[in-house]
């Protein structure tokens, strides 16, 4: 299926205020971060009335249940607060990154040795029992040098839930990370994905927020060494009520790095039920190519759907270059309502409106899905669209057979 049609109805601007890209503050220290405003550049899309108790930052001695699936070489323990290994780790940017790892009381640390095999992914689920419980979290993803691991996370249930994920992976080495949003309809999720990526090695990010009431990724991407590879991918479906944001910035301070960022979001809210009924996303990317940094490659690019009225798509996409000795830097944002010409070629075939509706963003988000090269978790998050849209799921459906 091809593209929306670009359209800025229900678009704020593209453009934002120059500005340093780069975070003003890096610490595990929440003291070092002002409580926010809903002003500044960082939170002016944010709804800070629902992100409150975490904002707050009360402590709280609640956890998410846990359970892995890995294979025997992944060594996974947990690291107390004080623990030096959690000192050389990429620090918190924000107020909620920082609250996570000070209230977390350590960190679950998982790692992976150059042994394990690369077609045995490292599966963990969290689950959240209540939107009543504040729960605080830092988990650390530690790919030794020379490892290639997929690890899925995936999050259920329901939780007011502050995460900072700790990524490192170690020279020559492969991560694919699969970080999924699944929550139940009342959760508030806020999490920090600080990621460095080593010498010659090679990160892929993908990002699924299908869930929740109110969620907030923050995705940063550092490299330590040239020749490092990183591309972020993400898809999101904003219904009635929701707010889903998600934010990346990758700081290109080395030279001869790549990066490459795809996000698609679909929105449908409720056009009866008043500012209730707005489904709202929000995307930042910020790409930031330092002076030392020559011979860097780097896109982004954001689309978003809109299938109703009732939608708003903030999409601000911001590169800024120190130095013109690069491969080729580039970023775009299109958010556009549905096709009509799209929709009436279905129906004037035989297929009813909510099958060609189906049809269409199922087609807008394949080429992002289909990237994750993993196909059980392909077809779990096409069949999650399709509940989204108000289908039963159904396993491995294709859409051929949707047509029929």
């Amino acid at each position: 299926m091809s593209a929306p049609t670009e359209t800025r109805e229900h678009e704020v601007s593209l453009t934002a205020p120059a500005r340093d890209h780069a975070p003003r503050v890096l610490s595990r220290d929440p003291a070092d971060f002002p409580v926010p405003k809903g002003r500044e550049e960082e939170w002016r899309f944010t709804p800070l009335r629902r992100f409150a108790r975490l904002i707050d930052g009360q402590p709280s001695d609640r956890r998410l249940s846990r359970t892995v699936q890995a294979p025997p070489a992944v060594v996974i323990d947990e690291l107390a607060a004080e623990d030096p290994a959690l000192l050389d780790l990429p620090l918190p940017v924000d107020r909620l990154s920082a609250l996570a790892v000070a209230n977390a009381g350590g960190a679950v640390r998982v790692t992976i040795p150059e042994s394990v095999p690369a077609d045995e992914p490292v599966v963990l689920r969290l689950r959240g029992e209540s939107a009543d419980d504040l729960v605080w979290g830092h988990l650390v993803l530690d790919v030794r040098p020379f490892a290639n691991a997929t690890v899925v996370l995936e999050h259920t249930g329901s939780a007011h839930y502050g995460e900072h994920l700790s990524v490192v992976v170690g020279d020559g080495a492969t991560l694919r990370l699969v970080h999924l949003q699944a929550w139940a309809p009342d959760a508030v999720h806020a999490a920090h994905v600080a990621v460095r990526v080593g010498r010659d090695a090679t990160f892929r990010s993908f990002q699924s927020s299908l869930g929740g009431s109110s969620v907030r990724v923050l995705e940063t991407v550092e490299y330590a060494g040239p020749g490092g590879d990183a591309e972020l991918l993400g898809i999101f479906f904003s219904k009635a009520g929701q707010h889903l944001e998600h934010r990346m910035l990758v700081d290109h301070a080395v030279p001869h790095c790549r990066s490459n960022v795809l996000y698609k979001g679909a929105l449908t809210g409720d056009p009866d039920a008043g500012d209730s009924g707005i489904a709202r996303s929000v995307w930042i990317g910020d790409v930031l190519i330092r002076a030392a940094a020559v011979g860097t490659e780097t896109y982004e690019l954001n689309r978003n759907l809109l299938l109703s009225s009732a939608t708003r798509a903030d999409s601000v996409p911001n590169l800024e270059i120190e130095t013109g000795e690069i491969v080729g830097a580039g970023h775009a944002s299109a958010t556009g309502r549905f096709d009509d010409e799209q929709l009436f070629y279905l129906q004037s075939r035989g297929i009813p409106a909510d099958i060609a509706t189906r049809l269409v963003v199922r087609g807008f988000f394949a080429d992002v899905i289909s990237r994750l090269g993993l196909p059980d978790w392909e077809s779990q998050l096409q069949d999650r669209i399709d509940a989204e849209l108000g289908f039963e799921a159904s396993e491995g459906t294709t859409d051929e057979e949707v047509a029929e």
